[in-house]
Protein backbone atom coordinates (compact mmCIF):
# COMPACT_ATOMS: atom_id res chain seq x y z
CA UNK A 1 0.00 0.00 0.00
CA UNK A 2 1.51 3.56 -1.26
CA UNK A 3 0.60 6.59 1.28
CA UNK A 4 0.94 10.22 -0.55
CA UNK A 5 0.26 13.41 1.34
CA UNK A 6 -0.97 16.25 -0.77
CA UNK A 7 -1.12 19.46 1.01
CA UNK A 8 -3.97 21.89 0.56
CA UNK A 9 -1.09 24.90 -0.55
CA UNK A 10 -0.08 22.16 -3.72
CA UNK A 11 -3.83 21.75 -4.87
CA UNK A 12 -4.39 22.94 -8.71
CA UNK A 13 -6.38 25.38 -9.52
CA UNK A 14 -7.97 25.93 -12.94
CA UNK A 15 -11.07 27.21 -14.68
CA UNK A 16 -14.47 25.14 -14.11
CA UNK A 17 -15.17 23.94 -17.92
CA UNK A 18 -18.09 25.94 -18.43
CA UNK A 19 -16.09 29.01 -17.53
CA UNK A 20 -18.08 29.80 -15.02
CA UNK A 21 -15.49 29.89 -11.80
CA UNK A 22 -12.59 28.01 -10.58
CA UNK A 23 -11.83 24.83 -9.25
CA UNK A 24 -9.34 23.19 -6.90
CA UNK A 25 -7.86 19.57 -8.53
CA UNK A 26 -6.94 17.54 -5.45
CA UNK A 27 -6.27 14.67 -7.64
CA UNK A 28 -7.08 12.86 -11.00
CA UNK A 29 -6.68 9.92 -12.65
CA UNK A 30 -4.97 9.37 -14.91
CA UNK A 31 -2.28 11.53 -13.57
CA UNK A 32 -2.17 14.95 -15.26
CA UNK A 33 -5.63 14.35 -17.35
CA UNK A 34 -7.77 17.02 -18.85
CA UNK A 35 -11.57 18.06 -17.65
CA UNK A 36 -12.73 15.74 -20.56
CA UNK A 37 -10.16 12.59 -20.48
CA UNK A 38 -10.55 11.46 -17.01
CA UNK A 39 -11.55 8.42 -15.58
CA UNK A 40 -11.71 10.18 -11.65
CA UNK A 41 -11.15 12.92 -10.52
CA UNK A 42 -11.51 14.89 -6.72
CA UNK A 43 -11.78 18.64 -6.76
CA UNK A 44 -13.29 21.56 -4.95
CA UNK A 45 -15.14 24.70 -6.06
CA UNK A 46 -16.08 28.31 -4.81
CA UNK A 47 -19.40 28.82 -6.15
CA UNK A 48 -20.31 32.76 -5.84
CA UNK A 49 -23.21 32.85 -7.57
CA UNK A 50 -26.38 31.01 -9.57
CA UNK A 51 -25.87 29.29 -12.70
CA UNK A 52 -25.23 25.65 -14.15
CA UNK A 53 -23.25 23.03 -13.51
CA UNK A 54 -20.90 22.00 -16.18
CA UNK A 55 -21.85 18.89 -18.28
CA UNK A 56 -19.60 15.92 -18.02
CA UNK A 57 -20.44 13.07 -20.71
CA UNK A 58 -20.40 9.73 -19.18
CA UNK A 59 -19.46 10.26 -15.72
CA UNK A 60 -21.67 10.36 -12.13
CA UNK A 61 -20.68 13.27 -9.76
CA UNK A 62 -20.83 13.46 -5.86
CA UNK A 63 -21.21 16.89 -4.41
CA UNK A 64 -20.56 17.70 -0.90
CA UNK A 65 -20.97 21.12 1.01
CA UNK A 66 -17.82 22.04 2.88
CA UNK A 67 -18.16 25.72 3.87
CA UNK A 68 -21.07 28.10 3.41
CA UNK A 69 -25.18 28.55 3.48
CA UNK A 70 -25.79 26.41 1.14
CA UNK A 71 -27.30 26.05 -1.78
CA UNK A 72 -30.01 24.68 -4.24
CA UNK A 73 -29.38 22.60 -7.01
CA UNK A 74 -32.15 22.22 -9.41
CA UNK A 75 -31.16 18.46 -10.84
CA UNK A 76 -33.33 17.37 -14.48
CA UNK A 77 -35.77 15.03 -13.61
CA UNK A 78 -34.94 14.97 -9.82
CA UNK A 79 -36.74 18.42 -9.13
CA UNK A 80 -35.07 20.79 -6.14
CA UNK A 81 -32.27 19.74 -3.66
CA UNK A 82 -30.96 21.74 -0.86
CA UNK A 83 -28.06 21.07 0.21
CA UNK A 84 -26.13 22.50 2.77
CA UNK A 85 -23.06 21.73 5.22
CA UNK A 86 -24.80 18.66 7.12
CA UNK A 87 -26.43 17.51 4.35
CA UNK A 88 -25.24 13.46 3.50
CA UNK A 89 -22.75 13.79 0.24
CA UNK A 90 -25.52 14.09 -2.92
CA UNK A 91 -24.84 11.60 -6.11
CA UNK A 92 -26.23 12.50 -9.45
CA UNK A 93 -25.09 12.26 -13.12
CA UNK A 94 -22.96 14.76 -14.35
CA UNK A 95 -24.41 14.57 -18.02
CA UNK A 96 -27.87 16.25 -16.94
CA UNK A 97 -28.54 19.56 -16.64
CA UNK A 98 -28.51 21.36 -13.24
CA UNK A 99 -28.64 24.51 -11.99
CA UNK A 100 -27.32 26.15 -8.77
CA UNK A 101 -29.18 29.22 -6.52
CA UNK A 102 -27.29 29.94 -3.61
CA UNK A 103 -29.06 30.44 0.16
CA UNK A 104 -27.63 33.06 1.10
CA UNK A 105 -23.53 34.07 0.15
CA UNK A 106 -20.80 31.67 -1.45
CA UNK A 107 -20.30 28.37 -0.58
CA UNK A 108 -17.05 25.95 -1.09
CA UNK A 109 -18.31 22.37 -2.10
CA UNK A 110 -16.22 18.77 -2.55
CA UNK A 111 -16.55 16.91 -5.96
CA UNK A 112 -16.06 13.93 -6.54
CA UNK A 113 -16.13 12.36 -10.19
CA UNK A 114 -16.13 8.75 -12.17
CA UNK A 115 -16.49 7.67 -15.58
CA UNK A 116 -19.46 5.77 -15.94
CA UNK A 117 -18.34 1.50 -16.44
CA UNK A 118 -14.98 2.37 -15.72
CA UNK A 119 -14.86 3.27 -11.40
CA UNK A 120 -17.60 4.12 -9.50
CA UNK A 121 -17.14 6.19 -5.94
CA UNK A 122 -18.06 6.54 -2.14
CA UNK A 123 -17.94 9.37 -0.31
CA UNK A 124 -18.54 9.66 3.73
CA UNK A 125 -18.08 12.48 6.53
CA UNK A 126 -16.73 11.32 9.83
CA UNK A 127 -16.37 13.72 12.53
CA UNK A 128 -13.14 11.99 15.04
CA UNK A 129 -13.74 13.27 18.25
CA UNK A 130 -11.93 10.48 19.61
CA UNK A 131 -8.94 7.95 18.68
CA UNK A 132 -10.88 5.51 16.74
CA UNK A 133 -9.65 2.59 13.97
CA UNK A 134 -11.66 2.58 10.88
CA UNK A 135 -11.70 0.27 7.46
CA UNK A 136 -10.71 2.03 4.36
CA UNK A 137 -11.17 -0.04 0.76
CA UNK A 138 -10.61 1.31 -2.60
CA UNK A 139 -8.38 1.59 -5.38
CA UNK A 140 -7.37 4.35 -3.86
CA UNK A 141 -8.92 5.83 -1.45
CA UNK A 142 -8.96 9.64 -0.37
CA UNK A 143 -8.53 10.87 3.12
CA UNK A 144 -9.59 14.75 2.97
CA UNK A 145 -9.48 16.80 6.53
CA UNK A 146 -11.79 19.16 6.29
CA UNK A 147 -11.18 21.04 9.34
CA UNK A 148 -9.06 20.54 12.75
CA UNK A 149 -5.91 18.18 12.63
CA UNK A 150 -5.97 14.91 12.18
CA UNK A 151 -3.33 11.74 12.46
CA UNK A 152 -3.68 8.80 10.76
CA UNK A 153 -1.64 5.72 10.91
CA UNK A 154 -0.76 1.97 9.73
CA UNK A 155 1.52 -0.55 11.21
CA UNK A 156 4.05 0.87 9.06
CA UNK A 157 3.19 4.94 8.12
CA UNK A 158 1.74 8.16 10.10
CA UNK A 159 0.62 11.49 8.56
CA UNK A 160 -0.88 14.40 10.43
CA UNK A 161 -3.58 16.40 8.05
CA UNK A 162 -4.12 19.70 8.56
CA UNK A 163 -7.17 21.46 6.92
CA UNK A 164 -7.84 20.73 3.23
CA UNK A 165 -4.75 18.28 3.56
CA UNK A 166 -5.42 15.14 1.68
CA UNK A 167 -3.94 11.70 1.86
CA UNK A 168 -4.61 9.20 -1.40
CA UNK A 169 -3.83 5.72 0.00
CA UNK A 170 -3.60 3.13 -3.21
CA UNK A 171 -4.97 -0.44 -3.22
CA UNK A 172 -6.25 0.69 0.34
CA UNK A 173 -8.79 -3.04 0.27
CA UNK A 174 -9.94 -3.00 3.61
CA UNK A 175 -6.94 -1.17 5.13
CA UNK A 176 -7.59 -0.49 9.08
CA UNK A 177 -6.61 3.04 9.84
CA UNK A 178 -5.99 4.54 13.29
CA UNK A 179 -7.42 8.00 13.24
CA UNK A 180 -7.09 10.98 16.35
CA UNK A 181 -8.20 14.55 15.99
CA UNK A 182 -10.19 16.48 17.00
CA UNK A 183 -11.43 17.22 13.16
CA UNK A 184 -13.96 16.28 10.60
CA UNK A 185 -12.28 13.86 7.11
CA UNK A 186 -14.45 13.06 4.13
CA UNK A 187 -13.43 9.67 2.78
CA UNK A 188 -13.45 9.31 -0.44
CA UNK A 189 -13.35 5.11 -2.05
CA UNK A 190 -12.94 4.28 -5.65
CA UNK A 191 -13.64 1.05 -7.21
CA UNK A 192 -13.01 -0.31 -10.49
CA UNK A 193 -15.67 -1.48 -12.38
CA UNK A 194 -19.19 -0.85 -12.95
Amino acid sequence: MGITLLRAADHRRMPWKNGGGETTEIAVFPPHAGLSDFDWRISMAKVASDGPFSIFPEIDRTLCILDGNGLGLSIEGQGCIHLNTPSAPLSFPADIPVHARLTDGPITDLNVMTRRGRFTHTVRRVDVEHPMTMPVRGTPAVILCHHGAIRLDDETQAAQLASLDCLLIDNAVEKPLRLSGPGRIFVIEIFQGP
